[in-house]
C-alpha cells in the first residue's frame, strides 16, 4: 500500500522520533509513505487566530499537492490533521478549492485501524510488552469536532487501546483521554499548560498508569517537557514516560532504532521499561 505523507513542522524538528518510528513501523507492515514534495506549514499553531483566509490557504496548498500525487494523505500530527481536514471540508465552498473530490485525509491511528495494518500487525511475530500499564491520550484535535474529523467515537475513542492490546500493553480506562493539554499555548501561557498537563498526569497516575501513549507531537511535548516544571514548582514528581504509539509498536517489533527514539525523550523511559525487562539493547 502507498500513501502520501504530510509530516508537518514538528516531525522534522522536535518530534523526529515520531516521524522515524512512523515510517519504520509502516515499512515493517508493508506500507510506503511518500512525503509530499515542497510541503509547507499548515498554520496549525496560529494562522486560524490571525486570518481565516491564511489558515485555509496554508492547509489547502498541501491538499492541492496531495491531489497531484494521486494518493490518500496520512497526517501523523493531530493539529495538522485538524487543519487539513478543516480545509478539505471548506474547499467545496471556496473559489479555487481544488482539494475536493476523492482525496482522503487520514490520521495515523485511523490508518492503522482502517487500512489493514491492524490485521498485519496482529499477524506479525512480536515481542509482548506485557506488564506495561498505560493510558492512551488522544487530545482534543485528533477526534473533534466529529463533523470535521469524521470520528465515530469522538468522546471515547479506542483506536490506540486496540493497537496497544495487540502488543501486550495494558491500556487502562480513564476519563481524560480527549481533554486538552494546552497545545501551542505553551509559548504564550505556560501557566495554563502547566495546569492542564498537571491535571492529565494526575489523572493518569490515579488510573494506575506508568506511562501515557499519544499520537500528537504537541501533546507529547507538553506532557513530557512540563513534568520537571511541575516538580520544581512544588508539585508531584511524576517521572512518567510519554510514548508515541508508533514507538511502542516498533519496540514490540524489535526495530533496531527503537532505543534511539526513546533516548530523545526528556522523561527517560528506561527505568519503567527496564523494570518490565522490555528494553532493547
Amino acid at each position: 500500500m502507498e500513501f502520501s505523507y504530510y509530516p508537518g513542522c514538528a516531525l522534522h524538528g522536535s518530534a523526529r522520533e515520531y516521524d522515524e518510528s512512523t515510517k519504520a513501523v509502516a515499512g515493517l507492515l508493508g506500507v510506503s509513505l511518500h512525503e509530499l514534495p515542497d510541503w509547507n506549514c499548515c498554520g496549525a499553531s496560529s494562522a486560524h487566530a490571525l486570518s481565516a483566509d491564511l489558515a485555509f490557504d496554508l492547509a489547502n496548498r498541501n491538499l492541492l499537492i496531495a491531489r497531484e500525487q494521486g494518493m490518500d494523505l496520512v497526517v501523523p500530527c493531530a493539529a495538522c490533521f485538524s487543519r487539513l481536514k478543516a480545509a478539505l471540508a471548506e474547499a467545496d465552498s471556496r473559489n479555487g478549492g481544488g482539494a475536493k473530490g476523492s482525496l482522503r485525509v487520514l490520521s495515523l491511528p485511523d490508518l492503522f485501524l482502517s487500512q489493514g495494518l491492524f490485521d498485519a500487525l496482529a499477524a506479525r511475530e512480536k515481542r509482548s510488552l506485557q506488564g506495561l500499564k498505560a493510558v492512551c491520550y488522544y487530545g482534543c484535535l485528533l477526534v473533534r469536532p466529529p463533523k470535521v474529523t469524521g470520528a465515530a467515537h469522538h468522546e471515547f475513542p479506542e483506536t490506540m487501546e486496540r493497537l496497544m492490546g495487540l502488543i501486550g500493553v495494558e491500556a487502562l480506562p480513564w476519563s481524560h483521554k480527549t481533554d486538552c493539554c494546552g497545545g501551542s499555548l505553551v509559548l504564550t501561557r505556560t501557566d495554563i499548560v502547566l495546569d492542564l498537563t498537571g491535571k492529565l498526569l494526575h489523572e493518569a497516575r490515579i488510573a494506575g498508569a506508568e506511562a501515557v501513549v499519544v499520537a500528537c507531537p504537541l501533546c507529547q511535548s507538553n506532557l513530557d517537557s512540563r513534568q520537571a516544571d511541575i516538580a520544581e514548582s512544588g508539585g508531584p514528581r511524576y517521572d512518567m514516560p510519554i510514548f508515541y504509539f508508533t514507538e511502542l509498536i516498533g519496540l514490540s517489533l524489535n526495530h533496531k532504532d527503537a532505543p534511539r527514539w526513546l533516548r530523545r525523550h526528556l522523561v527517560d523511559p528506561a527505568r519503567v521499561l527496564a523494570s518490565k525487562s522490555l528494553l532493547l539493547r
